[in-house]
């Protein structure tokens, strides 16, 4: 059994269904049967898109269910085209709640912590938090590759309508991918936290 959600996770989940189209609010963080239908709703929809476009490894899967439709859609034709080139590609990660970016922003910038910094992004202002970005790892042999040049040669074959990390001029990260919303960051933020959509479902 999974654990209980927090107010704070629920209402993650309520509007992460509503930019889905599977939701209609509240966004009020309570648990209910219409947010249990919303869910179901979802699985069916990431059930037809696995159906049409194929299944990966379990780590790639779980990643992909967690995004929007829209970018479970790119990301398996994406990996369907890096496998068909020949390239050990699996996706990483997905969507991240606003309680685990700030985590991840924190690595690094803790009283204490030695470590690289990890992301420049705080909650609510990467693209992971709305459910339309992902990261792959590409492996050769069963061990990751850092290398940046296997992550250039896989980001041509990305299909259209997917932004590459590594076009970005400060902190390119070559392993990242997201949906072209044509909104800015704020825009599609504001959008999420009033439980409006940002991507044509």
């Amino acid at each position: 059994m999974s654990a209980p959600l927090f107010a704070d996770d629920l209402k993650f989940l309520q509007r992460m269904l509503c930019s889905s189209g599977c939701f209609s609010g509240p966004l009020d963080g309570a648990a209910s049967s219409t947010l249990d239908a919303a869910e179901t709703k979802l699985e069916e929809i990431s059930n037809g898109i696995a159906s049409s476009h194929g299944t990966f490894d379990p780590r790639s899967e779980k990643a992909i269910r967690s995004l929007h439709p829209k970018a479970q859609e790119a990301a398996r034709q994406f990996l369907t085209a890096l496998r068909a080139a020949g390239v050990d590609a699996r996706i990483l990660s997905g969507t991240r709640t606003y309680a685990e970016q700030d985590g991840l922003f924190q690595i690094g910038r803790a009283p204490g912590d030695t470590r690289k910094p990890v992301t420049n992004a705080k909650a609510g202002h990467s693209n992971h938090n709305f459910g339309i970005a992902w990261d792959i790892g590409i492996f050769e042999g069963g061990k990751y590759i850092t290398e940046e040049a296997p992550y250039t040669r896989a980001a041509a074959l990305r299909p259209p309508g997917v932004e590459w990390g590594g076009d970005w001029k400060t902190f390119p990260d070559t392993p990242h991918y997201q949906l072209a919303t044509g909104k800015k960051l704020a825009e599609v933020r504001d959008s999420f936290e009033s439980g409006k959509p940002f991507v044509n479902v």
